[in-house]
């Protein structure tokens, strides 16, 4: 049986993370540690400007720690080069796809950048994997339209079939329910779940979705202004996690019902 310590994919340990440097550091979060595990979905919540993006850029190797290190596979980040990390860890960002003609295919072929010859020609495993990942986010029957021509629902799962395509054992994503209606969204976190039990991969995502995260996540990150707590759903809402992602005495967790409540509500 496969232990725990070889289930973990990339970890933190009490890590400070923010910017600048010397005397005029701006610390987002410290004392920071998680672990990110095979085949487990797990969501990175918290209030609007608590830090999870940075703590994303900083996970990723995009930004470095204030202090710690991050390991990805027992390495530090750092020590990997683009193409290594390119080809182990991939991430889907909110930014919008700059203006272009590509179609749905030619933008999930993208994911295999990191393995194509320096002209990009595709081999048989690149069309393999492209049309595979197609088939996993239940996108093949746009494979000829135009990317401007779908929903931000369907753009959403392309953008994850890139991620698969390029067959990595992290992907991260920030905010991808962002814009979806309820459905969509539902939908989305579901299929992160399946592929996250199927493949083995590991799956990160920042979202403000908190009940959905609560009911579809294996794992959660809570990011406060004081701490920074990764468990399971139950264990966060019976330890009374839960209680302080919003700094607000109008607003609070309700473990009974299993979702957050309003002066409205009470």
């Amino acid at each position: 049986m496969t232990s725990s310590k070889e289930n973990i994919i990339l970890s933190a340990t009490g890590i400070s993370i923010g910017y600048g440097k010397g005397k005029q550091q701006k610390v987002i979060a410290k004392n920071v540690s998680i672990a990110l595990k095979k085949g487990r979905l797990t969501a990175l919540v918290g209030a609007n400007g608590i830090g999870k993006s940075t703590l994303l850029r900083t996970i990723t190797g995009i930004q470095k720690p204030l202090s710690g290190e991050v390991l990805f596979n027992h390495k530090n980040i750092d020590k990997y080069t683009g193409k290594e990390l390119a080809q182990r860890l991939s991430i889907v960002l909110t930014e919008g796809l700059p203006p272009s003609n590509l179609t749905v295919y030619e933008i999930v072929a993208l994911g295999r950048q990191p393995y194509t010859n320096w002209l990009g020609a595709l081999a048989d495993e690149d069309i393999t994997k492209v049309k595979n990942a197609l088939e996993l986010t239940q996108t093949s029957h746009l494979t000829h339209r135009k990317y401007y021509e779908i929903s931000d629902g369907q753009l959403q799962k392309v953008l994850i079939a890139r991620a698969l395509a390029q067959d990595t054992e992290l992907i991260i994503l920030d905010e991808p329910t962002t814009h979806l209606d309820l459905l969509h969204k539902v939908s989305l976190l579901k299929l992160l779940k399946k592929l996250t039990h199927e493949t083995g991969k590991s799956i990160l995502y920042s979202t403000h979705d908190l009940d959905l995260a609560l009911q579809l996540s294996d794992e959660m990150i809570v990011m406060t202004t004081d701490s920074v707590t990764q468990d399971t759903p139950h264990n966060l809402t019976q330890n009374k996690v839960l209680d302080t992602i919003f700094n607000d005495k109008h607003i609070r967790f309700d473990a009974t019902l299993g979702r957050f409540k309003f002066d409205q509500d009470i």
